[in-house]
């Protein structure tokens, strides 16, 4: 009889797992980042940029996401990347800045999520912390997304989602606390990882592109709802050498998701939803060289899209921002940083606020770089 109860105790536990992580049966509609009336031209002229402060003592910084905010906020958008001694070092924590509308100046940098005391409240350890993404939700709360480890190196990675609980707007006040670590896989929920922004939808949810990395890296689509509750996860391919998508919308059901490439050919990925994300599969190739590296994509509008990516090969010492008007055909824009040998421009992030585009990327593992690109019809 005991045996009994702990196999129907088991048995719904796992139908639960797989109802979380199967799609909801409703289309999902993406939305667009851009106000109809506001729409940008295709010429973008960098008009401001120079680096994002660092907290004190922080020699190294990498991977920022961008989070444009509403118009009634003192802050055009918000900064997060991941800072400390070293990358994978045990002082490392999630950084932020938030650029002020008034001052046109980006704040002090301070540090929003510490790993030890994020351990705490979850009740086990945490050893690593990197590649914040931030989303807001329909109430106007703050979520991030986290890699945390444990045991392990990155390949051992969860997602450890966190949300606002205090500050409003109030930079200086931001708080956030975990609400748990995605329930992504049966081994512990490790191998997970995530790295580009996500895409809102129409319904105030959003798509969330991560990763599976561990002897085999493939994509994966999670879905939220408009209050940040995890609704299920799809495979985007079954190639095992293509990690951390990042989203493009055709139109409202037709995206596309460009891949880091982890194979000898060094190449930038596609695959493709017809159906807002319920399935995925393989797209044409754009043919972009990507040396291993992370890239960022954004659709304004139909017809017009931006990728900033390093166009070489074999090294991140160049970023480019290309632009598409269907995701398959890109045509370089400009080059946004530039450097020789050993130079490093990586990991970029895309958002669209004030009327601008913004561009935040890692500048030598040092620090924090940033670029504010204008309409040239902009006034």
């Amino acid at each position: 009889m005991r045996l009994a109860c702990v196999l129907c105790v088991c048995a719904a536990l796992v139908g639960l797992d797989l109802w979380q992580r199967s799609p909801q049966p409703d289309e999902p509609r993406g939305v667009w980042p851009v106000p109809a009336d506001h729409m940008p031209t295709t010429a973008l002229v960098p008009r401001a940029g120079g680096q994002i402060p660092m907290p004190a003592n922080t020699p190294a910084a990498h991977a920022s996401t961008l989070l444009p905010l509403p118009a009634d906020n003192t802050a055009s958008l918000l900064a997060f990347w991941f800072a400390g001694s070293r990358e994978s070092g045990p002082d490392v924590q999630i950084a932020a800045s938030a650029f002020d509308r008034s001052r046109q100046q980006w704040s002090a940098a301070r540090f929003v999520v510490n790993r030890h005391e994020a351990g705490v409240q979850l009740g086990f350890g945490l050893r690593r912390l990197g590649n914040p993404v931030a989303w807001r939700d329909a109430d106007g709360r703050i979520h991030l997304f986290v890699v945390a480890t444990g045991l392990g190196g990155w390949a051992a990675g969860r997602i450890l989602h966190l949300r606002q609980v205090d500050g409003g707007q109030n930079f200086e006040q931001l708080t956030f606390a975990p609400v748990r670590v995605l329930p992504l896989s049966w081994l512990w929920n490790t191998s997970h990882l995530v790295r580009a922004m996500p895409l809102s939808l129409a319904d105030g949810g959003m798509v969330l592109p991560v990763y599976f990395e561990l002897s085999k890296k493939y994509p994966v689509a999670l879905r939220f709802d408009a209050h940040g509750g995890f609704r299920g996860m799809v495979r985007m391919s079954q190639r095992g050498y293509l990690l951390q998508p990042t989203l493009l919308m055709r139109n409202e059901t037709d995206w596309l998701a460009l891949l880091r490439d982890n194979s000898a050919e060094k190449k930038l990925r596609a695959v493709q939803t017809l159906d807002g994300g319920l399935h995925w599969q393989d797209a044409p190739d754009p043919g972009l060289h990507n040396p291993d590296a992370a890239i960022a994509a954004l659709a304004l509008e139909p017809g017009l899209m931006l990728l900033a990516h390093n166009p070489r090969p074999d090294s991140r010492a160049v970023l480019d921002l290309s632009i598409s008007s269907d995701g398959r055909q890109w045509r370089r824009l400009l080059t946004l940083a530039q450097g020789e040998g050993p130079s490093e421009y990586s990991y970029p992030s895309l958002a669209w606020a004030d009327g601008s585009l913004w561009v935040s990327y890692t500048d030598q593992r040092r620090t924090i770089a940033w670029q504010r690109l204008d309409p040239a019809d902009k006034r």
